[in-house]
């Protein structure tokens, strides 16, 4: 990769797309747009970190399963800001085509 274009992708940012947490078929949140993305890998990793924390705590504490759920909500929102990122990356033509294959067919 060459000095341009990690300037390039130094001043990218989130486009918003990934909703999470769920319930039904309808997001309770979503990845806010604007994020630089080297701040939302930041962040995800810092997620992730303590999610991997929290099922170790879960692995060896049965009488209680929050910390089980701790990593779970975790996960979740590490996933969706990685993923929110890699939609980024995206060439928008890719993107698109991915976009409308999500949609349901309305015939």
């Amino acid at each position: 990769m060459t000095e341009t274009d990690l300037y390039g992708l130094a001043h990218l940012k989130t486009i918003g797309f990934t909703p999470f947490l769920y319930h039904s078929d309808q997001a309770f949140f979503n990845v806010r747009s604007g994020i630089p993305i080297i701040d939302a890998l930041s962040q995800s990793s810092d997620l992730l970190y303590l999610a991997k924390s929290f099922a170790e705590d879960a692995a060896f504490i049965k009488d209680t399963d929050r910390h089980a759920w701790a990593a779970h909500y975790l996960t979740v929102m590490g996933k969706a800001l990685l993923d929110d990122v890699i939609q980024t990356l995206m060439p928008r033509s890719v993107r698109a085509n991915a976009e409308s294959e999500d949609m349901p067919d309305r015939r």
